[in-house]
């Protein structure tokens, strides 16, 4: 199935977890993709797998923290492949977690806002009218199922960002249904990631039981699993879905 055929998209965090695993699925579907991350040796490791593959894609170094780092990835993806059709704006970080909400720095508050939200903002911000330019499109932002619910985890910063960026995908939604671009969120539970794998490792006990109580599915989700939902919601089968924030959980937020 070709569903990005002539289609150009960005992938932020693209260097690893679930964004590497969302880029090579744009590539292996007929995209051309933008892969962005701030480490250039793992992020040109899958451009050269896409390319491996026969797909097509570049890599840029991007800081999604950093608006003009942000202006020039989409001005040099437009550059590179003519246009923009998708964007998935999944670049993040978890920041200080197992610390109540008092105990937080102001320095992991800025740094985790900075990254998680308005650096979703910053890529919208310059996303959207490339969009407009190509008739259109589709972004999803990555959230978090902490984006719908309270951090368990001690991480307040990381859940106050999530929650905002499903605010900010539904207003852009609206504001944008009839200029042809759609915007939703996927919210992944606990996925198998550069940020979730080394949690795991250092409290076994307290997250393994913490997952095991939480998640009617009973176990971690893989990448790709997450990157199935990202691509649907950039389809054209979701082409009357818009300002959704798309719980991939194990049925987590059913509990």
């Amino acid at each position: 199935m070709q569903r990005f055929a002539g289609k150009a998209v960005i992938v932020t965090g693209g260097s690893s977890g679930i964004g590497r695993h969302t880029a090579i699925a744009f590539a292996a579907e007929g995209a051309s993709v933008a892969v962005a991350a701030r480490r250039e040796p793992e992020g040109q490791r899958v451009v050269e797998e896409i390319k491996a593959a026969g797909g097509k894609a570049l890599f840029v170094r991007t800081d999604v923290a950093d608006a003009a780092s942000v202006k020039s990835l989409v001005e040099q993806t437009v550059a590179a492949f003519g246009r923009l059709d998708c964007a998935f704006n999944n670049a993040g970080i978890g920041g200080d977690a197992m610390l109540p909400t008092a105990d937080h720095t102001e320095e992991n508050w800025d740094r985790v806002l900075d990254v998680n939200l308005k650096g979703t903002w910053f890529c919208m911000k310059h996303e959207i009218p490339a969009l407009l330019k190509s008739g259109g499109g589709a972004i999803v932002n990555n959230s978090s199922a902490y984006g719908l619910t309270a951090s368990t985890v001690g991480h307040a910063p990381y859940a106050a960002a999530k929650h905002g960026v499903i605010g900010l995908t539904k207003t852009a939604a609206v504001e944008y249904a009839r200029h042809g671009i759609r915007v939703n969120a996927v919210c992944p539970g606990w996925t198998h990631s550069e940020l979730v794998d080394p949690a795991l490792d250092a409290f076994p006990d307290q997250l393994n039981k913490l997952i095991d109580n939480d998640v009617p599915m009973g176990r971690v989700a893989d990448p790709g699993e997450i990157a199935r939902v990202v691509l649907w919601l950039c389809s054209g089968d979701a082409s009357f879905v818009t300002g959704h924030a798309l719980s991939a959980d194990g049925g987590w937020m059913a509990r």
